[in-house]
């Protein structure tokens, strides 16, 4: 019998490999959107689906005069809960897919590469199947109680998509609008993540700069903007009326937990004896957070108690802002090009 994946892959070894080569290779963790820390890590380990994070509203109110043998007025600091949920993915191969890397120099090496390639592409539709739906709109209900349709954070989108003419475009007078929507908090925006057509558009006017850091990759940036290209972006509509949807973000805007629950297994293989040529399977899990800080996952339409699927995730009655909106380091734009 030759080489199987068993001989070449310790789990031990491997998740945390993945992990940090996923880490490494993402755009949006190098360019500060997504951050990992020690503490997501430990609430991403928890039994339970949602994890509460308790948190202090900020001081109100105004100052008062000191008047000579009068009494101050006692003030009190209010506290919210923020709610995380936690994601549950796993993903097989067979040995069919890796029998490339399973020859190279360092087969593990070269089979976690392409493991977290993956992960990397995972993680980017997980964030925008998110921002769908902390940004999408409830429908309004009819029947029974009468409710208007809702977008709950309404206060932090710049849609001109239904202007007249050049209105309805990108513009760099549209983009620093979209940046004022957090008011003095604008200067925290960092990033922006745009579909591959809005990037090409700017490109074309070389309003794109390419930033070639030493020692490592270079990147572009738009207006000081750390650029990301995803065309998982949402698009409506076709040709010049086709609607695109650009998101700033802030650095450390989307929090980011890696678990490692009791009795998780993030990493085994498998074999299938009864085929003629035999197969190999490769089975990686991840059990993780992803969080936009200041938006809490309701629960409020997740069929599962495991979990929200992906589009679950884009359901808008599954979030609802607990930060003040200007706190909230996250900006919609939707617009024409």
């Amino acid at each position: 019998m030759g080489t199987t994946l068993s001989d070449i892959i310790v789990p031990e070894l491997f998740n945390p490999y993945v992990i940090q080569k996923t880490l490494e290779k993402s755009a949006l963790v190098q360019s500060g959107i997504v951050q990992n820390d020690a503490e997501f890590d430990k609430l991403a380990s928890q039994a339970s689906p949602l994890v509460n994070m308790p948190f202090f509203s900020d001081l109100t109110g105004e100052s008062e005069t000191v008047i000579e043998g009068d009494d101050l007025t006692a003030d009190k600091i209010s506290s919210k809960k923020d709610v995380a949920v936690i994601l549950r993915r796993a993903k097989m191969w067979s040995a069919t897919d890796l029998s490339a890397a399973m020859s190279g120099a360092d087969p593990m090496a070269a089979i976690a590469s392409l493991v977290s390639d993956f992960w990397v592409r995972d993680l980017q539709k997980e964030l925008i199947a998110v921002l769908k739906g902390i940004f999408g709109t409830i429908p309004a209900v009819s029947d029974g109680s009468p409710k208007e349709a809702e977008t709950r954070l309404a206060s932090n989108i710049l849609d001109m998509s239904s202007a007249s003419g050049n209105g309805a475009k990108w513009s760099g007078s549209a983009f620093i609008d979209a940046q004022q929507l957090l008011g003095d908090n604008k200067a925290e925006l960092t990033a922006v993540v745009m579909h591959s057509a809005v990037e090409a558009a700017l490109r074309k006017q070389d309003l794109i700069d390419v930033i070639q850091p030493s020692g490592a990759n270079p990147f572009s940036t738009y207006m000081g903007k750390r650029v990301i290209i995803d065309d998982g972006c949402p698009v409506t509509g076709s040709g010049s009326s086709q609607v695109f949807s650009t998101y700033l973000f802030g650095n450390g805007a989307i929090a980011l937990g890696n678990g490692t629950p009791e009795k998780f297994v993030a990493t085994e293989t498998d074999r299938d004896k009864k085929k003629g040529s035999d197969v190999d399977y490769l089975i990686n899990r991840k059990t993780y957070i992803l969080h936009p800080r200041g938006v809490k996952f309701t629960d409020a339409d997740v069929a599962n108690t495991e979990g929200p699927t992906r589009t679950e995730l884009a359901n808008a009655k599954n979030w609802t802002p607990v930060y003040d909106p200007k706190q909230i380091r996250i900006v919609e734009m939707r617009h024409k090009i």
